[in-house]
């Protein structure tokens, strides 16, 4: 019994995890890698080789960075089963022709650019739309706490890991060689007390082995208690300066907390009813998505809907859909907040708002999530002077706020209590989806509750005892 490493080792994107067992392989999330664009392109387009025969495939939730290579897989010609819950089944249908449209809108954009350069290779999209609806043909929805069995004396359940709609944890108990072995892919871990989506869960004990992100394992986060607080500042800070707030934010999970708590703030007159633009036509069919599955919601937002009608749309909420609509924001004089993806600001719309609003020190940039390395993003969380965009040196004048209170992702403390909950008989915690300088510092935390800590590196095969 070994676990292949393939992605997100020392690194937060491209999760993709091969269990090998004597009776078969379980691949666990099949990642988009997000970085540089040849970085990117290289290791999207060519998988793993031993993943292609993979009998069965587990995917904890649907952020791209676990989910988008799965229609690679199957363009590969996997046809096995995809075990999912059923909302992240549902997420997927939207985000991974998302995915294929903006591979499509790039390769084009990229090959009219340097139709005339003799050294320049047209390039096509990795997949389309056609692979991912085969690939969505091949989702088997599994909810939480229910066991299947992806192979022979393998049975699986998902545990809420409280991240996004739908997102789990994978407890798997294996028995071979007359031995019974618990292991736990954690995939993304949340935070106990943010809105909308219920708490996460800890998985049952015993667990041999733990496979755990460590996104956040050098810091604590603000509390979630203060997220209304610190975005009634951001807000209010801005209109003063008579400027407009430009979010960044992911079209799943981020932007439905941020209707939920502007929602919230302007029923409360804690924010002044400006206009609220969602520009971003994944995030509004993601937000249907969110309506019909009130059965992930904690009971804090099951009171609201009942209170109020209405927890994503309010009078002053805009949702945007068409290009034409979306250039228009433009034009905008007064105040106004922008919420647009994609959420590390790599693609997509969020890119002509940044081009349009950067240079103004009238305006504040709201950084509310994780930015990779080498994206947009966190050149803009590094407040650097000057940053490109398409390709065009633009000076960064606008304010640069970062409110870790909505962070989606457990901290350091949380993942010490997750580790912690796994129980002391845990032989082994593999760190994953995490860079280095915040991997160093949880694996001494959790070294000194007495567990064994391993940090794997990308390509690695680690044999389990």
């Amino acid at each position: 019994m070994r676990i292949w490493f393939l992605g997100a080792a020392q690194e937060v994107t491209g999760s993709m995890y091969l269990l090998e067992l004597a009776q078969g392989t379980i691949l666990i999330d099949c990642g988009f890698f997000q970085g540089r664009r040849e970085d990117s392109r290289k290791r999207n387009s060519h998988l793993p080789s031993n993943i292609l025969s993979a009998d069965a495939v587990i995917l904890t939730h649907a952020h791209i960075d676990h989910s988008g290579s799965i229609p690679t897989l199957v363009k590969a010609g996997y046809a096995g089963p995809i075990y999912s819950t059923p909302a992240t089944r549902d997420l997927c249908a939207y985000m991974l022709r998302d995915a294929a449209r903006i591979q499509e809108s790039d390769a084009n954009y990229l090959n009219r650019k340097y139709a005339d350069d003799p050294d320049f290779d047209p390039i096509d999209p990795i997949y389309d739309e056609e692979d991912v609806i085969k690939a969505l043909g091949l989702f088997t929805c599994v909810p939480y706490h229910r066991p299947f069995q992806p192979l022979p004396n393998v049975s699986v359940r998902f545990f809420n890991s409280g991240h996004i709609l739908g997102s789990a944890l994978a407890v798997m108990d294996i028995e071979e060689d007359g031995q019974r072995r618990r292991i736990v892919f954690s995939g993304d871990l949340g935070r106990k007390g943010l809105p909308i989506i219920r708490d996460p869960e800890y998985p049952p004990t015993p667990v041999d082995y733990v496979v755990m992100e460590s996104t956040y394992g050098n810091r604590v986060h603000t509390s979630v208690d203060k997220m209304q607080d610190d975005l009634a500042r951001v807000i209010n800070d801005t209109i003063k300066r008579n400027g407009k707030v430009i979010v960044p934010a992911f079209a799943v999970g981020r932007t439905q907390e941020l209707l939920y708590a502007l929602n919230a703030l302007t029923k409360e007159k804690r924010i002044p009813a400006i206009p609220v633009f969602i520009d971003s036509p994944l995030a509004i069919s993601v937000t249907e998505v969110f309506k019909l599955h009130p059965e992930c919601f904690d009971a804090e937002t099951r009171a609201f809907l009942e209170q109020h009608g209405e927890v994503f749309g309010f009078p002053n909420a805009h949702f945007v859909s068409s290009r034409e609509e979306s250039l228009r924001l433009n034009d905008l004089k007064d105040p106004a907040i922008i919420i647009s993806a994609s959420g590390m600001a790599e693609a997509g719309r969020i890119l002509h708002h940044l081009r349009n609003h950067i240079e103004d020190d009238r305006n504040t940039i709201l950084i509310v999530g994780f930015m990779a390395q080498h994206t947009l993003g966190r050149r803009i969380m590094e407040r650097r002077s000057q940053v490109k965009i398409w390709g065009v040196p633009r000076d960064l004048h606008a304010h640069v706020e970062v409110l870790t209170a909505f962070s989606a992702h457990a901290d350091r403390n949380d993942l010490l209590k997750f580790a912690k909950a796994c129980g002391p008989q845990t032989r082994k915690v593999f760190l994953v989806h995490g860079e280095p300088e915040a991997q160093a510092p949880l694996r001494e935390s959790i070294a000194s509750i007495g567990h064994e800590v391993y940090i794997p590196s990308r390509g690695e095969a680690v044999v389990l005892s």
